[in-house]
């Protein structure tokens, strides 16, 4: 089966109640199972021109990257070709906005927070770099499976402050790595299997900062049937708590599994092997 046939994409993006201008960009490719957001930092207009270069670098490169082999064949390493392609983009992306910001100008000091995904063959890859997250609805249990790249995560990790104190604090949008930033910064890449029903929720922290895990995970579940009134639902009660940020939510839904034609000689020696 297609992906496009197994699976469903919405985005939304939205400047908030306080903003007036959005520094997100997100872009989604069903043909390819794609999906990048970006959530941009900079004065003026450079966050937004920093999130609109890494959604249109990574997708690119990771649409000429899938022209040339197929994101489930292996690396010398054995690992999927998509987490190094994640990765390598990624790593490019940050490079590119990294020189801009240093050549221009008026674009100094530019970044933006990284999360891209790619669904292949019963699978998902992600990559992110910063406090934009993804998170999974599977049956009853909805949770973050990207971990932020922030000083209030370290401060947990560490045991500094609770998770309930984490909520309260004023550090939340102190981010320890983003792209664009310096030359180089390291992405961090996962692999998960997928189930059909699942639903995948990557967001800027316009979302996440507006409404907690708990009522997100409700919305998703009572409106699973309908993601563009969901994304809408989602953005609507970021904004209703305040929208204090751009808000950036896409949903990919699972309808059916789509496992990788990998040819009649292939899918032999998969049986052999069993």
């Amino acid at each position: 089966m297609n992906i496009n046939q197994a699976i469903e994409i919405i985005g939304r993006t939205d400047s908030g109640m306080v903003r007036s201008h959005n520094e997100d960009s997100i872009a989604q490719d069903i043909d390819s199972g794609l999906v990048v957001l970006a959530d941009g930092m900079g004065g003026y207009n450079a966050g937004e021109v920093a999130s609109g270069m890494a959604v249109a670098m990574m997708a690119a490169e990771l649409k000429q990257a899938m022209g040339r082999a197929r994101p489930y064949q292996t690396d010398g390493a054995g690992e999927p070709l998509a987490e190094s392609w994640l990765l390598d983009t990624a790593r490019s992306t940050n490079l590119a906005i990294f020189q801009a910001s240093q050549s221009q100008p008026q674009y100094a000091g530019m970044g933006t927070t990284l999360v891209a995904a790619l669904f292949y063959d019963n699978r998902v890859s992600v990559v992110h770099i910063g406090d934009s997250r993804m998170y999974r609805l599977r049956g009853e249990s909805y949770e973050q499976i990207t971990r932020d790249h922030s000083l209030l995560q370290e401060q947990m990790d560490s045991g500094l402050i609770s998770k309930e104190d984490a909520k309260l604090s004023r550090n939340k949008n102190l981010v320890t790595r983003a792209v664009g930033i310096d030359a180089e910064v390291e992405p961090e890449v996962h692999t998960h299997e997928i189930l059909p029903g699942d639903i995948y929720l990557l967001c800027s922290d316009g979302l996440s900062d507006m409404v907690g895990d708990e009522d997100a995970g409700q919305t998703l579940g009572m409106l699973q049937s309908n993601l563009q009134l969901a994304a809408d639902q989602l953005v609507q009660l970021a904004n209703d708590n305040g929208g204090r940020d751009n808000i950036s939510v896409i949903l990919v839904k699972i309808n059916h599994e789509f496992p990788a034609d990998r040819g009649m000689w292939a899918r032999f020696l998969e049986w052999f092997n069993k």
